[in-house]
């Protein structure tokens, strides 16, 4: 009787908690926001015990990448949350759902309008705070006064950029931004003339006198100036003002609970205005908000979402918000606080918006991020002029919008695919059908429980594995992209025709070989000189494995950052060695074409080393000592040893390794793209698997993305079985 008793209760727990409703929520909220988040959602589910909710950080684009993975598949978590200028871009797949039929149009009234940004005549997203816009914040220990134009920002940078020990290094900054990303140099434009964009929100308005004077105003600041940094990425300026070793910083208004955290003094003012114009700098000004997912698990999942949504919109949820990390509410009746009417950056930060610009939310702007971004940081590299990169920019992002927006229309070839799918489709059947027959009988026959153990396993293969890789290559052939997510249909060969016909793929694939090669030389020749080194001298053999396996074991996403940190033209520990012991002038790693390449190069060899290091100390243990005991009564030396007796027992397993490395890093894009910053400078650092990973996420032309990674696929077949063939004769002779 007991034996049942167990069973009944698992059965009888598992469908109580099946009566428990779990909402997932992506975002990228900063840490201090994501603390605040925490204290909400715990106060909703113990006001709501059948809700369970789960946050999940995601970096932006990383967020928006992963969402629309996910939304292909049909899946995701119901709540997003991020910037507005992603509504236009998921609204045309379809992957949202308008809010209007799930709030209601009256709901909108009590929100600022810059909360509920409108597309196509919907509501997409409901923000939780008004703003998310630049502004020059100032650390009150050194300054008292902002600047009020560009003029007296120069002369009191110059004051405020000191060495404060005489070594030759600036120890505290004038002004530091993120200033190479177009994000945090665009309010400058509409202050040198003309916006970026027509009044449509659609059209690029790039190659401008206004945009070609910017640039210049940066490059003043940077070079002549002397202001800001030489390199200055996003986490170096936050840490530099955090630190203390900066006056001025640009940043946002999602900044300020980081920086109260920090303990930093500060204050916050307009970015100054432009003295040569006499206009003031326009931040984009938006929100960061709340959007449904339109793939609902079910009618209980979707009202428990819609709940959670009018709860972290809510009032009491805002004013916890402008409490603790003083964001500025979108509730206007939250607004009516005393928290928020007290608080004297939420009145700055109001009239910093008065020379704001909304935030465009057409997917288009995408295409124009990104041209303007390719042209900039080929101007701060010195490789090109800004008037010619103004012009370049504004046919990039022409062409980058039409490529966008292209919808392919079946034909002839379409027709063609179909029969050639279907045909091998009945051939396939046709040349398994006997082991079909089997599998399908095992279930009914004297090994049924085994097939019923592997049955789980097979249905995951098949998921994770078989599924995808025919769903990528049917997206291959098709007209799938952003205007046809929800209704793409198969097109022929028109995306391999263009790749195989672009200059560039062949440019890209080159760089590619050249990259896996010299990584895998490398994590090849330093894998085995480590293991012999291990395995023949050095005691504590396993306190060298173990310390020498660490690079490999830690999580690439945290070892790419570190690197990209280490190589930094001011701070980098790698030009401080080369400074002060090799007495090497710094190298600017991360802001040219070659050294930036280089760059990834190290750290991928970094990463890739302890692997090969391992395989071969596992060879090298089933080498008999009595060949090397042989070799030194013959008088043969180390390295002789090495070559004839090491090297030809150890290439077997050395072998098989270096061709599964090479496969490995001829697709390793989290390298690429986070030590380069998803391809600095200029888009002049990517490889075919980062190219291919820009044209799906950033330009959402996914058919064209599939059709390049079937050919990188190919290629790697190619590759592989040309060398296990060569291995086998190399082994059977």
């Amino acid at each position: 009787m007991k034996f049942w008793i167990l069973p009944f209760l698992i059965f009888a727990s598992l469908t109580a908690r099946a009566e428990d409703v779990r909402i997932q929520i992506w975002h990228q909220m900063i840490y201090g926001h994501r603390q605040v988040l925490a204290e909400a959602l715990e106060k909703f589910e113990k006001e709501n015990p059948g809700i369970t909710v789960q946050a999940t950080y995601r970096e932006t684009e990383e967020l928006r990448s992963s969402f629309q993975s996910a939304a292909m598949g049909g899946s995701g978590p119901e709540l997003v949350y991020g910037p507005s200028d992603q509504v236009g871009p998921f609204a045309t797949m379809g992957i949202v759902r308008p809010l209007d039929e799930v709030l209601g149009s009256d709901y909108f009234q009590n929100f600022d309008p810059l909360a509920a940004p409108v597309y196509d005549g919907k509501h997409y997203m409901i923000g939780d705070a008004v703003g998310n816009h630049l502004m020059l914040l100032y650390n009150k220990k050194f300054i008292t006064t902002p600047p009020k134009n560009s003029q007296e920002l120069i002369e009191l940078g110059k004051k405020m950029t000191v060495d404060t020990n005489g070594d030759g290094k600036i120890d505290r900054w004038g002004l530091v931004f993120n200033y190479t990303e177009p994000f945090f140099f665009a309010p400058f434009i509409p202050a040198f003339g003309e916006a970026f964009l027509k009044a449509d929100g659609v059209t690029p308005n790039l190659n401008t006198t206004a945009l070609k004077d910017t640039f210049q105003f940066i490059l003043k600041l940077r070079d002549q100036d002397k202001i800001i940094p030489k390199e200055c990425d996003y986490e170096t300026a936050n840490a530099l003002f955090k630190e203390n070793k900066a006056a001025m910083l640009i940043n946002g208004d999602w900044s300020w609970g980081d920086y109260q955290q920090a303990k930093v003094d500060f204050g916050i003012a307009r970015i100054p205005m432009i003295s040569e114009t006499g206009k003031w700098p326009s931040p984009l000004v938006g929100t960061k908000g709340y959007s449904l997912n339109s793939n609902m698990k079910s009618e209980a999942h979707y009202e428990a979402a819609v709940k959670l949504l009018k709860y972290l919109t809510s009032t009491p949820v805002q004013l916890l918000f402008a409490e603790k990390v003083g964001v500025l509410p979108s509730n206007l009746q939250a607004r009516e606080s005393d928290i928020v009417k007290n608080n004297p950056l939420l009145k700055i930060s109001a009239d910093i918006m008065e020379v704001g610009t909304p935030m465009p939310v057409t997917p288009e702007v995408r295409a124009v991020w990104d041209s303007l971004r390719i042209q900039y940081q080929k101007v701060l590299a010195g490789s090109l002029q800004p008037q010619a990169a103004a012009e370049q920019a504004q046919i990039t992002a022409e062409q980058q919008i039409r490529d966008m927006n292209e919808v392919l229309t079946p034909g002839v070839g379409a027709t063609v695919l179909k029969v050639i799918f279907g045909i091998g489709i009945v051939l396939l059947i046709w040349l398994t059908r006997n082991s079909l027959v089997a599998f399908f009988k095992g279930f009914r026959g004297p090994q049924r429980f085994a097939y019923y153990m592997m049955l789980p396993a097979f249905i995951g293969i098949f998921a994770v594995i078989i599924y995808p890789f025919f769903y990528n290559i049917a997206i291959s052939f098709s007209n799938f992209s952003l205007r046809t997510f929800q209704d793409w249909s198969l097109v022929g060969f028109h995306h391999y025709i263009a790749a195989l016909s672009d200059p560039r793929f062949y440019s890209l694939f080159l760089k590619t070989v050249i990259w896996t090669v010299v990584n895998i030389v490398f994590h090849v020749s330093i894998g085995v000189f480590l293991a012999v080194i291990i395995n023949q001298v050095i005691a504590g053999k396993g306190f060298w494995r173990a310390l020498l396996i660490i690079p490999w074991a830690v999580p690439q996403y945290i070892t790419a950052l570190t690197w990209r940190a280490m190589f930094n033209q001011e701070y980098g520990p790698i030009n401080i060695f080369l400074q002060q012991f090799l007495h090497m002038s710094p190298v600017q790693w991360l802001s040219q074409p070659t050294t930036a390449f280089a760059a990834c190069i190290l750290t991928n060899v970094w990463l890739g080393f302890p692997f090969m290091m391992i395989v071969a100390l596992g060879g090298l243990q089933s080498i008999p000592s009595s060949l090397y005991e042989a070799a030194r009564l013959d008088g043969a030396n180390a390295w002789q040893r090495f070559r004839h007796i090491t090297w030809p027992l150890l290439l077997p397993v050395m072998a098989p390794a270096a061709l599964l490395g090479s496969i490995w890093t001829f697709n390793n894009l989290n390298v690429i793209w986070l030590v380069s910053n998803s391809g600095e400078p200029g888009d002049q650092t990517h490889i075919l698997v980062s190219y291919v990973y820009k044209a799906a996420f950033n330009l959402y032309r996914y058919g064209y993305a599939a059709s390049v990674s079937v050919i990188i696929f190919l290629i790697l077949v190619v590759w592989g079985l040309g060398s296990l063939k060569s291995q086998f004769k190399k082994e059977t002779k």
